[in-house]
């Protein structure tokens, strides 16, 4: 494993208390400016999502109605009834957004898919990066308010649905995550840039509670003017 991922995972709370979990539990409150441009209504109900995490697997609830939620694996995405009853499915889902711009419209399940893929990948950082077929390496730090992050990048495989295949990861002295750059392949593919902080240890593993991710210019910084999505992480427990 690559060095400074084994110091980050350890800083994390280390490999073998992560692999003693199944999945992760926390209530998510998000909004932002992708959602308005998506055409998707927008609120702060706080949103119970569940992740598993050796499986590429989770579900949120509410969505849509008080007594559904979403069920999301890779190749199909729902809502259902609590009860399991099927309201709405996609197979295949990723193929929806063929041709997808960042104003292009989404539908329910749209967005359930891209809720599902992106809490999954940010509630299983780091460790995520220590699985099978995810290449990193540490690239050139780098400077922000007077710090100095250490940057690892990942290449993802084609088994693994994230926002894109290749992206940047920044850690400060203690290792935590601090940003975290990708591209939204599914929205036209824009570049983001995803602010961490407020950093909490909850069942042994660390994991920032707020993140705000905004458009990145070519200079690699985030264009704080224009927020895309904002997250606020709570109640968080692994079983």
């Amino acid at each position: 494993m690559n060095q400074l991922l084994t110091e980050v995972i350890d800083a994390h709370g280390g490999m073998d208390r992560w692999t003693a979990y199944q999945k992760v539990e926390a209530s998510f409150v998000s909004v932002g400016g992708l959602f308005a441009l998506k055409g998707s209504i927008q609120d702060t109900t706080p949103r119970q999502v569940t992740v598993w995490l050796h499986e590429q697997r989770g579900s949120m609830l509410p969505y849509g109605a008080p007594d559904q939620r979403t069920m999301y694996t890779p190749d199909r995405i729902a809502i259902e009834k609590v009860d399991g009853t099927v309201v709405s499915e996609r197979l295949a889902p990723r193929d929806s957004f063929a041709g997808h711009q960042m104003d292009t419209p989404w539908d329910a399940l749209h967005r359930a898919y891209f809720s599902g893929y992106a809490r999954w990948t940010y509630l299983t950082t780091p460790f995520l990066l220590a699985g099978d077929g995810v290449h990193v390496e540490e690239t050139e730090p780098w400077k922000e308010d007077g710090e100095t992050w250490r940057v690892l990048r990942a290449w993802f495989p084609g088994s693994i649905e994230t926002h894109s295949r290749v992206q940047d990861f920044f850690f400060d002295d203690s290792l935590m995550l601090r940003r975290h750059d990708y591209q939204v392949n599914i929205a036209g593919g824009f570049p983001a840039a995803q602010l961490t902080s407020e950093h909490v240890s909850v069942d042994g593993i660390s994991l920032p509670t707020k993140r705000r991710a905004y458009t990145r210019g070519p200079d690699r910084r985030p264009i704080l003017d224009l927020l895309m999505v904002a997250m606020d992480i709570s109640d968080v427990k692994f079983s």
